[in-house]
């Protein structure tokens, strides 16, 4: 995994408190919440590509036919 920096930012009061309540639905922290939403943003704006989505595959361990 690569090194992340850190970056100040600057933000209103009002603004960090509407993060802080979705981000606490989202049960993140503030930054990761932040960090998720800027990555969605680049995502939806074609600015970045999704390489690899994550596939959970449930199997049935009872199941004899293979």
């Amino acid at each position: 995994m690569a090194a992340k920096k850190s970056f100040p930012l600057r933000i209103s009061p009002d603004v960090l408190a509407a993060v802080q309540r979705w981000s606490d639905d989202e049960l993140r922290s503030v930054n990761a919440q932040i960090e998720y939403v800027l990555r969605q943003a680049l995502v939806d704006s074609g600015r970045v590509k999704v390489i690899q989505k994550a596939i959970t595959i449930v199997e049935d361990k009872d199941d004899k036919s293979s």
